[in-house]
């Protein structure tokens, strides 16, 4: 048989048949490929996915604990506040407790919320309210607190100025008192007599009932004492004069039947006064008083006799009995 350079028909089929097997082989692998690149891809894509799905969760997650802190202080603040109203005024203290159990309740629920550590949106923006409403009540309370101090403000000056009226008061019930006083003194001092035209004369009495003027003592049987007596300030009514006769020893003549006692003077302190005569005034007019000095016997000697009214002495003569001669 001869050669040829052409390629039998069994050889080319199995050349094609290794050629076929060559490409499936690479498709397979090729697609294999695609799927793994798919799957990588896609695992990629879903982690990123998942990624920004955390990202977006850790942001929500943040923007609630700053919203909660920020609840958290406004509610810190609101506290405060109420704490402060309460404490600054304690005439409140009777309205607060009108609202004390609402406003307890608020700020139960408002701790309630902010304690919880997975507290949503809903409810920090439902606390967030709850503290608005707080703040409105404790801005009331504010309000009253300042009416209440105004009003007090205006009683401490309303005070102070009853003080200041009252003391003025005082001051010129004092000074009203005194002068009053000091006029009452001064009347009572005005209004005292004035004694003029005082006269002592010694008399003796006859058996015959006749009155004799003499000047011997030994036949002196009575002093008669008369004066005048006047004041234009002193009412009308009754006074008493207070007379005191000293005998030439310096002793007080003093008798029972002449109502001798003692007198309480202004300036001489308490004497004895021999006779008290009550004398019925007309104020303003001058009137003329006279009565006898009775005593057991007349000495020789200077006799003082002093006129008292009102505790002072208004008049004041002696007179000087002398020792009798042989007729006398």
């Amino acid at each position: 048989m001869a050669n040829t350079n052409y390629p039998s028909a069994t050889s080319t089929t199995e050349g094609r048949t290794e050629k076929s097997n060559r490409t499936n082989k690479n498709l397979i692998i090729g697609i294999l490929a695609a799927g793994l690149l798919g799957t990588w891809g896609y695992l990629l894509y879903d982690k990123n996915k998942s990624g920004e799905k955390i990202a977006s969760q850790i942001v929500q997650i943040s923007n609630l604990d700053s919203s909660k802190n920020e609840i958290q202080r406004e509610f810190d603040n609101a506290l405060a506040r109420l704490d402060s109203v309460t404490g600054a005024n304690n005439d409140l203290q009777g309205q607060l407790t009108d609202r004390q159990k609402e406003i307890d309740t608020r700020k139960a629920e408002i701790r309630r919320i902010l304690n919880d550590k997975n507290a949503t949106a809903a409810q920090l923006t439902k606390a967030r309210g709850m503290i608005t409403e707080l703040n409105a009540k404790i801005s009331s309370l504010e309000a009253d607190v300042a009416r209440l101090t105004g009003e007090n403000q205006q009683l401490t000056v309303a005070n102070t100025s009853l003080q200041q009226e009252k003391s003025v008061l005082q001051q010129n019930l004092v000074t009203t008192t005194t002068e009053k006083e000091q006029l009452s003194k001064t009347v009572d001092v005005a209004s005292t007599f004035s004694a003029s035209n005082i006269q002592v004369t010694p008399v003796n009495e006859k058996k015959s009932g006749k009155e004799k003027t003499t000047s011997t003592a030994k036949r002196v049987d009575k002093l008669v004492v008369s004066f005048d007596v006047e004041n234009r300030i002193a009412k009308s009514g009754p006074a008493d004069m207070y007379i005191i006769v000293t005998d030439p020893s310096g002793k007080v003549i003093t008798n029972a039947s002449l109502g001798s006692g003692t007198l309480n003077t202004r300036n001489d302190g308490d004497k004895p006064f021999t006779s008290k005569v009550a004398v019925d005034y007309v104020q303003g007019q001058r009137k003329n008083l006279s009565f006898p000095i009775r005593n057991a016997d007349f000495s020789t000697g200077d006799y003082k006799i002093e006129i008292y009214h009102n505790g002072f002495k208004i008049g004041e003569a002696v007179r000087n009995l002398k020792k009798g001669g042989l007729f006398g």
